[in-house]
């Protein structure tokens, strides 16, 4: 009777292990994605000392660390993710990346941090959309064309069939749709 107690004492303290475990290691990842959406370097520093797998995380909506850094304009944060090694291909639940999120907020400076860590330009998101696409759509024309010199194609269509250069149409935008016009191969 002895060796059962003892073994029941056993699992019940690793269960308890295991739980403390799992709960450090979430509230040490949340700490962390809050220190990138603040831009706070610093934190980031000492969390990603402290565990370095951190930085391949995700939380429930699929948010890389990069990708919190990124949509929140956090370029210090970006900066040492990528130098860390951080994913810059990674998905979201909805399938963006970290890129089409500078293209839709128009964060130049963080969208050369990307393009210069080498990012697949026409990757495509859930709905088939890629970087250009979202360019096109909010006007981001600087971005557009850094994109297109990168070898962005101007002819991937979305999953309703459309081209960026249909996107800049819809928004009326002469600006992008010269510049992607510029870019179709005849």
């Amino acid at each position: 009777m002895r060796k059962g107690v003892s073994k029941l004492r056993k699992w019940v303290y690793n269960q308890h292990l295991s739980l403390f475990t799992q709960t450090f290691a979430m509230n040490h990842a949340m700490d962390f994605f809050e220190a990138c959406r603040r831009n706070d370097l610093q934190t980031v520093k000492q969390l990603y000392e402290q565990d370095t797998s951190v930085i391949g995380m995700a939380d429930m909506r699929g948010f890389t660390p990069l990708i919190l850094a990124v949509y929140n304009e956090a370029p210090d944060v970006v900066d040492f993710l990528i130098y860390k090694g951080a994913d810059v291909h990674a998905q979201d639940a909805s399938g963006n990346t970290a890129l089409m999120g500078v293209c839709f907020k128009g964060y130049k400076n963080i969208a050369q941090k990307l393009l210069n860590a080498g990012v697949d330009v026409n990757q495509r998101n859930a709905n088939g959309a890629t970087a250009l696409t979202f360019a096109a759509t909010f006007g981001q024309l600087q971005i557009a064309e850094w994109l297109l010199q990168k070898g962005a194609d101007v002819h991937i269509q979305d999953s309703r069939g459309k081209s960026p250069l249909h996107h800049a149409y819809i928004q009326e935008n002469d600006a992008m749709i010269t510049l992607l016009e510029g870019y179709i191969t005849k």
